[in-house]
């Protein structure tokens, strides 16, 4: 048993509201989490003082394609097309099993870094992936990124293995996109989703581009298209969601999809800003994600909400558009009901230990005003003090106990070499 305690909590059961109090984890489950006076005191394995720290659930960065940190940096300022087809496609074209595990590792040291205790990731080589995140002990949900000449049966085995394969692992059914997908394999999917009675993801919208030859292909938008499909109807989203129509709304309304920003890919790659007041308005159900770390540059879920926010007010002309305490509980909490983890939602008595110590005796933190706006407007991943995962501490004060960090630096850097040549 774990006791973090001499700290307060935001437990994010209904809000961002914070109490006094410590948490008591157990094997991979919370067993306390508020005030504990009077309450007899069981024998710790670890007892670690917060020193006046908060507690968060951890980030759900709900959308990445996390073994894209071999392109951090290597193809910027450059037009969409160019960058994705002339610098992107090519060198995925390269990637082995052993470089996605390893440029995996080094994406979960940023992660684990940065508070962030879950990831939805679309990528390759899925086996090396989930084997990565196995060693290092973090968690994450698979998509499936099926494209025109893939096998349907891809997506069925990844179903059936992904999701029983670890405890750490999940899957989810996807395609990348309408664009890369043909219809018969859209159809395919929709298909299991009935058989699984399970929802569905897709890069949605995310240009302008993209959604004018959807009508050109077929006379309505993305979102529209997979509906008619039947891939919608037990539910599901879209990543990055840019140019959804009032229709496409109704439609992520009535399906209870959820929408998941990315909002410093977006604005990097000159996609656009999410119509996420729009969303809000009509209680469409919000997540937040980085993209890759060749779009963004960085997985940083901090910076990710501060976009989100400001960039809204800034579209929308209303400086009270998306308060920063809506932002934070997508990215938290909501980010991981959004992945199919209602277990890592809060800190409550039988959810997974999954949470995040925020350092409050940091120049950025101070005065606390309001801790939820401080970590939006002002908070950054130096205020990370420790990360835990299903009760294990995967990152603390600058340290990854269980990883050497040197190691995993000299695997991606040899990998890049191999494959960008550099």
């Amino acid at each position: 048993m774990i006791r973090l305690y001499n700290g307060y909590i935001m437990p994010m059961t209904a809000d961002c509201s914070i109490v006094p109090g410590e948490i008591w984890t157990d094997g991979d489950r919370i067993v306390h989490a508020g005030p504990a006076g009077g309450l007899v005191r069981p024998a710790f394995e670890r007892e670690i003082d917060l020193r006046g720290g908060l507690v968060i659930p951890g980030f759900k960065n709900a959308h990445a394609h996390s073994a894209m940190t071999f392109l951090r940096s290597y193809a910027d300022d450059l037009p969409l097309q160019s960058w994705l087809f002339d610098k992107v496609f090519p060198h995925e074209a390269k990637l082995t099993p052993e470089a996605v595990y390893a440029f995996t590792r080094l994406a979960i040291l940023e992660y684990v870094s940065g508070g962030i205790t879950a990831c939805f990731d679309m990528y390759f080589h899925r086996e090396a992936y989930a084997s990565a995140n196995i060693d290092l002990g973090f968690r994450t949900v698979i998509c499936g990124a099926l494209s025109a000449g893939d096998s349907l049966s891809t997506a069925a085995d990844d179903y059936e293995r992904f999701n029983k394969l670890h405890p750490l692992i999940g899957y989810r059914l996807g395609a990348h996109a309408e664009y890369t997908a043909d219809e018969e394999l859209l159809r395919g999917l929709a298909g299991l989703a009935h058989e699984y009675r399970a929802p569905f993801w897709a890069h949605n919208s995310e240009t302008k581009s993209e959604v004018a030859g959807c009508y050109e292909r077929h006379g309505m938008s993305p979102t529209a298209y997979f509906d008619s499909l039947g891939l919608f109807d037990y539910g599901g989203g879209g990543f990055h969601c840019v140019w959804c129509d009032e229709n496409d709304m109704d439609i992520f309304k009535r399906r209870g999809l959820w929408a998941v920003t990315c909002p410093a890919s977006n604005a990097k790659l000159a996609s656009g800003v999410a119509p996420l007041g729009r969303l809000a308005a009509r209680n469409i159900k919000l997540a937040v994600g980085t993209d890759g770390p060749a779009s963004n540059n960085a997985l940083d879920m901090f910076r990710e909400m501060y976009l989100a926010c400001v960039l809204q007010k800034l579209a929308s002309g209303d400086a009270a558009a998306c308060p920063a305490e809506n932002m934070l509980y997508a990215a938290c909490s909501a980010g991981a009901r959004a992945m199919g983890l209602p277990d890592c939602d809060s800190l409550a008595p039988g959810k997974q230990a999954d949470l995040a110590v925020i350092d409050l005796d940091r120049p950025g933190m101070r005065p606390i005003h309001d801790m939820a706006k401080n970590l939006v407007y002002a908070g950054t991943r130096d205020c990370v003090r420790l990360t835990m995962i299903a009760g294990r501490v995967v990152y603390e004060n600058g340290e990854f106990p269980g990883a050497d960090a040197e190691e995993i630096y000299a695997g991606a850097e040899k990998y890049t070499k191999e494959i960008c040549g550099q």
